[in-house]
């Protein structure tokens, strides 16, 4: 052996000595909305975590037992295995036994995904992995993304023997586990959810397993690195299809002057039908970006996921359109937008079709503008200079003439037809006809 030893066991004791040259058992590179929570969660299994982020606050703010995002219950666990001296931020990569890549993969301009984050995390890991360690990316990513960061591993480190990419036995493994929790349930949703562990080989898929096995209660299933690629693209492709599908009926209805709503309720009686709910469009930094993965990767194979990418993006467009319309025929309302989250009682804005349709008005109507959010504290920067003001609902409604309901938050939900009388009222989420 080159490096340390190959062995399966998972240290939980608090003395660091114990395990010799590694410092810790689980590296997370990236302390975000899915690394943050990750890398509390294993370490609530009593592994130590040490969790890499660039951001001098964010790791500040973690070894402080704090947290920096919204997520329910994340900030108790947080405080308590920091306390416990299970979890530790870092800006440097220590030496573990395992390395989870967390970080983002965003989409250019042209729609193309950007692994400059994830070969960024590689680099920084390479220096430090030894001969029986495993490297296992979880961020959203093109199949052959894995294959990659093998390449690049064997690159950097011509002194191992990488999967695939070496004859005989390899020194460490590589595997792909996509995340696939909720917002709002990612603490309960890690632990419960089965996960599915790609490899580069059979080796490499059930020594990524050990990690999961350790902390998930639910099954995982080994497969191969590419498999476990696509069934990340796929699982929101498959949301984002069928929310398509919801959003178009919304706008046929509106055609035929009839609610959506209670079409798609009277629908889904049928034994075999399932139709989902139509929205201001699709938010979040997965069913709106996924499907462009595979798009990207296999543009010929795709023209129903692209189609319904397009009429999600087109559905938010026709909301602007619709309140364009409400307010340039009523010039002296004043127009009351409720939320702001891509999605119900999280404080996540990313892809959020409320936030792109409330800038745009903010934009157009400056000071006739109040919004309704509850789960930020100030309006986000693309506000600024508009005038558009943040305001509690109850101003919201005593002041409004016009009023969009852009996410059907629970602080919402107890409002009635009676809330809205005399107001012009477009309920993009049928809040109003549950």
């Amino acid at each position: 052996m080159r490096g340390r030893r190959k062995g399966n066991h998972l240290n939980t004791s608090n003395d660091s000595s114990a395990t010799g040259a590694e410092d810790f058992d689980v590296v997370v590179m990236g302390l975000g909305y899915i690394g943050l929570p990750t890398a509390a969660v294993i370490a609530s299994s009593g592994l130590r975590v040490c969790g890499i982020d660039v951001t001098q606050h964010v790791v500040d703010t973690v070894n402080s037992g704090g947290i920096h995002i919204e997520e329910k219950d994340l900030d108790q666990l947080v405080e308590r295995v920091v306390k416990d001296g299970k979890l530790r931020a870092s800006l440097e990569v220590p030496s573990a036994k395992y390395y989870v890549v967390a970080v983002p993969t965003p989409l250019d301009d042209d729609m193309q995904p950007g692994l400059d984050y994830v070969l960024s995390a590689t680099r920084s890991i390479a220096p430090k992995i030894r001969e029986g360690d495993c490297v296992i990316l979880e961020s959203t990513s093109p199949v052959g993304t894995t294959e990659k960061m093998a390449d690049l591993l064997a690159e950097l480190r011509p002194d191992l023997a990488i999967p695939g990419r070496c004859e005989g036995e390899p020194d460490v493994a590589v595997a792909y586990c996509p995340e696939r929790v909720l917002p709002g349930k990612i603490l309960i949703e890690l632990r419960s959810n089965d996960r599915v562990v790609g490899g580069l080989t059979p080796a490499c898929s059930a020594e990524a397993k050990r990690l999961y096995s350790h902390f998930v209660e639910g099954i995982c299933f080994e497969t191969t690195a590419n498999a476990a690629e696509m069934v990340k693209l796929v699982e929101n492709s498959f949301r984002d299809v069928n929310i398509a599908f919801a959003n178009e009926l919304s706008l046929v209805a509106d055609k035929f002057g009839v609610s959506v709503w209670e079409v798609i309720r009277l629908a889904n009686r049928h034994p075999r039908v399932n139709i989902l709910q139509p929205g201001p469009g699709v938010g979040g930094h997965c069913i709106a970006v996924d499907p462009w993965f595979l798009v990207a990767g296999a543009p010929e194979q795709t023209p129903l996921i692209r189609t319904a990418r397009e009429v999600n993006l087109h559905k938010t467009d026709y909301v602007v359109s619709r309140l364009l319309g409400m307010a340039d025929a009523a010039p002296d309302a004043k127009i009351a937008l409720l939320g702001l989250a891509f999605k119900p009682d999280i404080d996540d804005f990313r892809e959020s079709p409320a936030l792109e349709i409330a800038e745009h008005l903010a934009k157009d109507y400056g000071t006739r503008i109040m919004i309704v959010e509850p789960y930020a504290e100030e309006l986000p920067k693309g506000f600024d200079g508009t005038g558009a003001t943040k305001v509690a609902l109850d101003e919201a409604l005593a002041q409004a003439d016009i009023v969009a309901v852009l996410v059907d938050h629970t602080d919402f939900k107890h409002l009635t037809l009676s809330d809205f009388s005399g107001k012009q009222v477009y309920d993009t989420r049928g809040l109003l006809e549950r």
